[in-house]
């Protein structure tokens, strides 16, 4: 993607002193060396990135879905396919780049500081791949992430999607005490060969863009934790089709798509987990369904942690630059202490929301969905074992069957109740902070610019629309404060009940 020379110039225009550079020197006492020059590297490849295509673009891409709702941001999907985004978070075994999963959250950050849909369009693929890693079917993995290095290679995008909500569930998908209670309707029939997968998604972003799904279905709808399973489907396949574009308020370049199936026959090889791939593990199907869903959300609210924060800050850029350039009462408004005191505590907002995130991502990289690739000695032999060497050892490993077996004792079996209440509540408290922070800084952007902050061109009513949507998905901000008190409140106090319908 970038050379050794490019990537050290790109390094070299990056502010001494900026807040995310304070932010990692506070972290490298505890961290991996590389993943810290990584997270450098991803951030000053994101900046780069948001002059030439993000910034120009932005205002444009929102106008044309304003006045085309079926319009399909193809063009920018091909651009960051280019810049080889879609590859740059798989592991180097899968065929991709090998960037830690924590760069990636600085990464979206960034790209989310100058538009939230554009940074959707390249983060929701990695909500789909994380859908596979939870499941840790190697082979099934293998399979589908070489097909997204294949269509980077080919010019021909190759995106995921993580495919959970359903239209008479929602949040009940998102969280395993409360699956039993919501009104699923997509169901799999065990067949010869494979499944008959009938129902529907909604709210899936990407959905129309994508190659592939990652569908969480059930065998029995009156059980679902304990039938629960993952599937692959490729539009295109027989039985599958898309519905209609959701009209949404902000985020307006991602589209969110209905997926349909109707007696969709999904080959056993495309199962990424069911009933017989689990049932001799601990707990069973019930207890890896819970686990599975921990490791997913774990990680997908970092995800959008890092856009909320990139909301916040892209808020407080704007109301800033305003300030300077606007005269009030015959003196510079960041003049002005009332001003001085909105930008400070828009700032406290931004860096507070940060932290966070990356108190979140820590703990999910020691015990969470991320822990095996964060190993220091897998970590380094990955990262710069030659890819022809490592490639004849991986290439027979992906395929057998205890290798997928492995991987499910370490991350399945081996977690314990620690572990899964420890980075399911930092990933619930980072999501509904930095997402609530993002909100209240577009506010206070408005308000700080007056009439000027509603006009399209000055971007901020753009940033107000946009992060709306962040309070709602990945469980609403309302079911993550209930995780966090599962987590870490309620546990030490057994008299306390939660996820009790009122």
């Amino acid at each position: 993607m970038f050379s050794r020379s490019e990537m050290q110039s790109l390094l070299a225009q990056q502010p001494a002193f900026d807040d995310i550079s304070n932010t990692l020197r506070g972290a490298a006492k505890f961290a991996n060396k590389g993943i810290l020059r990584e997270v450098r590297q991803a951030v000053a490849i994101a900046r780069k990135f948001n002059r030439e295509v993000v910034i120009p673009y932005t205002l444009e891409l929102d106008r044309k879905k304003q006045a085309d709702h079926e319009f399909l941001p193809w063009e920018f999907v091909q651009k960051a396919n280019q810049w080889g985004f879609y590859t740059m978070w798989i592991p180097r075994f899968f065929g991709g780049k090998g960037y830690s999963y924590h760069s990636l959250f600085y990464f979206l950050e960034e790209i989310a500081s100058e538009c939230l849909a554009m940074a959707n369009l390249i983060g929701v693929h990695y909500l789909g791949a994380c859908a596979l890693f939870c499941v840790w079917n190697i082979r099934v993995c293998n399979m589908i992430f070489r097909d997204v290095a294949r269509g980077e290679k080919e010019g021909k995008p190759c995106l995921i999607t993580a495919a959970t909500t359903e239209p008479g569930a929602g949040t009940d998908c998102e969280e395993p005490k409360l699956l039993d209670k919501g009104k699923m309707v997509t169901h799999a029939k065990k067949v010869e060969g494979g499944y008959l997968l009938n129902g529907t998604k909604i709210f899936i972003s990407n959905g129309h863009l994508s190659q592939w799904h990652s569908v969480v279905t059930y065998e029995d709808l009156a059980r679902c934790n304990e039938t629960a399973m993952v599937c692959l489907v490729k539009t295109g396949s027989k039985g599958f089709s898309f519905g209609r574009q959701e009209n949404k308020m902000g985020q307006l370049g991602c589209p969110a798509s209905e997926l349909i199936f109707k007696d969709c026959f999904v080959p056993d090889h495309l199962v990424a987990m069911d009933k017989a791939q689990v049932d001799k593990l601990k707990g069973g199907q019930k207890g890896k369904t819970r686990e599975v869903l921990s490791h997913f959300f774990s990680t997908s609210r970092i995800g959008v942690a890092a856009f909320g924060v990139g909301a916040a800050r892209g808020a407080f850029q704007k109301a800033l630059k305003f300030a300077l350039e606007t005269q009030v009462d015959g003196k510079l408004l960041a003049n002005h202490q009332w001003a001085q005191n909105l930008l400070s505590e828009m700032y406290k907002n931004v860096l507070s929301s940060r932290l966070a995130y990356v108190e979140a991502t820590a703990t999910n990289g020691l015990d969470g969905m991320t822990m095996p690739l964060n190993i220091k000695p897998l970590y380094y032999y990955f990262k710069y074992m030659p890819f022809g060497w490592m490639e004849k050892i991986v290439t027979w490993a992906m395929s057998h069957p205890a290798t997928t077996w492995l991987f499910r004792k370490i991350q399945l079996d081996w977690q314990s109740e620690d572990k899964i209440y420890r980075t399911t509540g930092w990933g619930g408290l980072a999501k509904f902070m930095a997402t609530d922070a993002g909100i209240k800084n577009s506010h206070m952007a408005l308000e700080l610019m007056g009439q000027s902050g509603l006009r399209h061109d000055g971007r901020a009513e753009k940033i107000l629309r946009d992060a709306k949507l962040l309070q709602i998905y990945e469980g609403t901000n309302q079911l993550n404060r209930l995780s966090v008190f599962e987590s870490f409140i309620s546990r030490h106090h057994p008299q306390v009940a939660v996820y009790t319908h009122e």
